[in-house]
């Protein structure tokens, strides 16, 4: 299970709407086959790996990081992942985690118990519901995984005092970043990010660009520039705004003729959106893991409305205090950030590493 574990990584922020489940088949210590469930979603990982296998299946262990489906989402798609384990022969079944999505649900697992498959489930059970967590979060809290990574100065700034925006850390954490990238679904920002910085919000790793995710703008008034990177390259890389329901139509139809995917949900009465609505429209369009990029001012929203499940701050090694007269700048964390930061409220430490000058530190919600 830990090699299948592993083998599904690779396809982390690919399958979306599907979870990026993987599949080995053994027998015999013979590894017969294996899967990832491919980009978009199909065909899934079970049917890649009996495909591989063929008729040496029959009577060999499927290890499955995700219960399989029991029922087809889609006409047309052949058989589930529970009917052709069935058919290949396979006589016994490991699963790590359980699928509460409504074409398994416990289904699954059942049907191949009733068909005499020895099925064992639970094995590292924790490590693949949190690999899958996007998936489960999306059917059981209407939302994708929302993973923050936020970057500050050694003494705690996000940017100038007038808000102008710095480049904080080295080329090892900016590469981090984009490998972060890569492994997401969407990349959401505010409109004041766009603005101030002007971001590609691309994966510009080597190789690696065609896994930029889907970019995401929280932009209640469609303020967006038309000649913004964004907007320039919307037909290049799926580019959505999220923008309230009053927002200007005409100022839509512009960015829509340019590539660009606007999305409606509602806005308070000083015009910033409902930001659980905005992830739950995120999750319908089938986004399972975000990456939220913007500044420190989205990120306390998420925050303090309890909205982040993972985060990665990153600390530069220099301090803005010094450079500006002891002026500082824009605080990076608010109450919110600073309670997950010092591992308070439900929040624990998962990992921390120095990246060159730069240190790295990841949290998650403890569930």
């Amino acid at each position: 299970m830990r090699a299948t574990l592993d083998f599904s990584r690779r396809n982390l922020g690919l399958t979306a709407p599907n979870p990026a489940v993987g599949a080995i088949i053994v027998k015999h210590d013979v590894v017969l086959g294996r899967g990832i469930t491919q980009p978009g979603g199909r065909p899934h990982a079970e049917q890649i790996a009996l495909a591989q296998a063929g008729e040496a299946a029959r009577g060999a262990t499927i290890y499955v990081t995700l219960e399989p489906c029991a029922r087809r989402s889609r006409t047309g798609d052949g058989p589930s992942c529970t009917d052709a384990i069935l058919a290949a022969g396979i006589a016994r079944a490991v699963i790590a985690a359980p699928d509460p999505s409504p074409f398994a649900a416990g289904e699954g697992e059942r049907r191949l118990r009733g068909h005499g498959v020895d099925v064992v489930t639970g094995v590292l059970a924790g490590e693949a519901a949190a690999f899958h967590l996007g998936h489960i979060l999306r059917v059981t809290a209407h939302r994708p995984l929302v993973q923050l990574k936020l970057a500050a100065t050694r003494d705690g700034f996000a940017a100038t005092r007038d808000r102008q925006p710095l480049a904080i850390t080295g080329e090892m954490a900016r590469s981090m970043t984009h490998m972060l990238r890569a492994r997401a679904d969407a990349i959401m920002v505010g409109i004041g990010t766009v603005i101030a910085d002007d971001p590609q919000l691309t994966c510009r790793l080597p190789g690696l660009r065609a896994r930029s995710p889907v970019r995401v703008v929280l932009d209640g008034a469609l303020r967006t520039p038309m000649l913004s990177q964004l907007v320039k390259t919307a037909r290049e890389v799926p580019t959505w705004i999220v923008a309230g329901v009053g927002a200007s139509v005409e100022r839509e139809w512009a960015l829509r003729s340019q590539g660009v995917d606007v999305l409606r949900v509602g806005a308070d009465n000083a015009g910033r959106l409902d930001l659980a609505d905005s992830l739950g429209l995120l999750a319908d369009w089938g986004i399972t893991r975000l990456m939220v990029e913007g500044g420190p001012t989205l990120a306390e929203a998420l925050a303090g409305a309890d909205l982040i499940d993972e985060a990665v701050l990153f600390s530069g090694g220099w301090k803005l205090g010094g450079q500006a007269g002891g002026q500082g700048g824009l605080p990076a964390l608010g109450p919110a950030l600073g309670r997950l930061a010092s591992g308070q409220g439900g929040w624990r430490k998962q990992d921390e590493r120095a990246l060159g000058p730069d240190l790295m530190r990841s949290f998650e919600r403890l569930r």
